[in-house]
């Protein structure tokens, strides 16, 4: 066994042991509940959550909206009623043991209203908020009104400073914790900024001993650092419990709580996780949030790929380098490229990549007519999901566009996270996960397909292993 000492987190000794908040209807107020009944702190995700009508039926989001203000303003709706329901299945499934908190991302749709709306419905059921993908500046502000703890997610000691020098130090009383993710290790999306290189993953101690650094600066360090991202077995951090260099720590799992009895991502998601292998997860560019994102090797991820390599630069005019015609679509358009490049679009469309479009960044891709027109209709169809959107090139802000030409190298993150959630393909939508995925396979306490309750899961953790 681990010598594992309770920590005081959002105002209760517990063990130091944090679920992981996944995506869309991933991690819910049942696992949540579960996690939190075993002892430490359950969290759901407050992202476009489920709700369900008083028959106990699922509600399905289907968007009336004729506009993208309106299908924006439905979505909040809904992702509101979802959290506060999702919030209310997992206090009443922790009965009355552990923390229950809930994580956003910071950069979805409406996150601010969404936010305060919440724990105003679910208050009293929510002890604690944890947002990443984004810089969370005022999640402090509306946290401390609520009288909820907060837990930043940060992947370097330079993106706390900020946060604090600008927001949390007139908020530091509900400072709960600051999660350090490893921006090269967990799943989702990831916090790697352009001075770090995705290709060189740096060990995390130092990052997180200079974290802990900071925070004594700033007068917090008392304050629990949570480390998240690469966390497996609890024998393979020993040297960071109890490590007074690195003050009081608590572990997250994020990707092991999926394998449960309580989770409810499909059967066949499950099956997948217990066949996969190193390297299975891939750290790539593709999402529309623009940040790094971490997911399972798959034929949607594939597509992408190939979507990407099928690409030129192309001029509207001719000019030096760029001056042979390539004519486009029905009406023949010319755009002006490289003799070589025009080498491979015609090749390119040879083989049904016949559809030409243009990305922001005065490329064109090349897909098969049907992959086209499914493209244009997810465009079409954005509902503004996010704050801003590379795909669709939707904003919150301002005049609701990004200022440039919506991505066709992207996807309509919202749909296919809702629909691998929802029983959808888990070969044709993207499926988020850590780089740790592989070791279900090699983990003999997953032999011949088990799967654990979320406390058989804890006690499984308790011992180390």
């Amino acid at each position: 066994m681990i010598s594992l000492k309770e920590l005081l987190l959002s105002g209760k000794k517990l063990l130091p042991l944090i679920e992981g908040g996944k995506g869309i209807s991933v991690t819910t107020g049942e696992s949540a509940g579960a996690w939190a009944a075993a002892g430490g702190v359950g969290t759901f995700s407050g992202v476009n959550a489920d709700y369900y009508d008083e028959k106990g039926k699922l509600v399905e989001i289907i968007y009336q909206g004729k506009t993208r203000v309106e299908r924006h303003r439905e979505l909040i709706e809904h992702a509101v009623k979802g959290a506060i329901a999702q919030a209310k299945i997992a206090f009443e499934r922790a009965s009355g043991k552990g923390r229950i908190h809930m994580n956003i991302l910071w950069e979805m749709a409406g996150a601010e209203e969404i936010l305060t709306r919440v724990l105003e419905g679910a208050k009293g059921l929510i002890h604690g908020v944890t947002s990443g993908a984004g810089m969370p500046y005022k999640m402090g502000e509306i946290c401390s009104k609520a009288e909820v703890y907060y837990y930043p997610i940060v992947s370097s000691a330079r993106a706390f400073r900020a946060l604090w020098k600008r927001a949390y130090s007139k908020t530091k009383d509900f400072l709960g914790g600051v999660v350090y993710e490893d921006p090269w290790l967990a799943g989702g999306h990831n916090g790697l900024s352009n001075s770090e290189n995705p290709l060189v993953p740096e060990a995390p101690y130092n990052r997180v001993l200079a974290l802990r650094s900071q925070m004594r600066e700033e007068g917090v360090e008392n304050i629990p650092i949570i480390m998240a991202g690469g966390v497996w077995a609890l024998n393979e951090w020993s040297d960071w419990i109890d490590n007074p260099d690195l003050g009081a720590m608590a572990f997250q799992f994020g990707t092991r709580p999926l394998l449960t009895q309580e989770s409810t991502i499909s059967d066949a998601w499950k099956q997948k996780l217990l066949t996969l292998e190193d390297k299975d997860v891939l750290l790539q560019t593709f999402s529309p949030t623009g940040f790094y994102s971490s997911a399972v090797k798959n034929k949607f991820l594939l597509e992408l790929i190939s979507r990407s390599s099928r690409q030129i630069i192309y001029k509207s005019m001719p000019e030096e380098g760029f001056t042979t015609a390539l004519p486009l679509g029905p009406r023949g358009r010319e755009v002006f490229v490289t003799d070589l490049d025009r080498q491979k679009a015609l090749d390119w469309m040879s083989k049904e990549f016949t559809e030409a479009l243009k990305t922001p960044d005065g490329t064109i891709i090349f897909v098969e007519r049907e992959n086209a027109l499914q493209i244009r209709k997810d465009q079409v169809d954005c509902m503004g999901c996010l704050s801003a959107c590379l795909f669709s090139n939707w904003s919150q802000h301002g005049d609701l566009t990004t200022g440039k030409k919506a991505d066709p190298r992207s996807f309509c993150i919202q749909k296919t996270l809702y629909s691998v959630s929802h029983g959808g393909s888990i070969d044709n939508e993207l499926m988020f996960a850590g780089h740790n995925a592989y070791r279900f396979a090699k983990d003999p306490f997953y032999a011949n397909g088990f799967i654990p309750t979320v406390q058989q899961l804890i006690d499984r953790i308790c011992t180390g292993a």
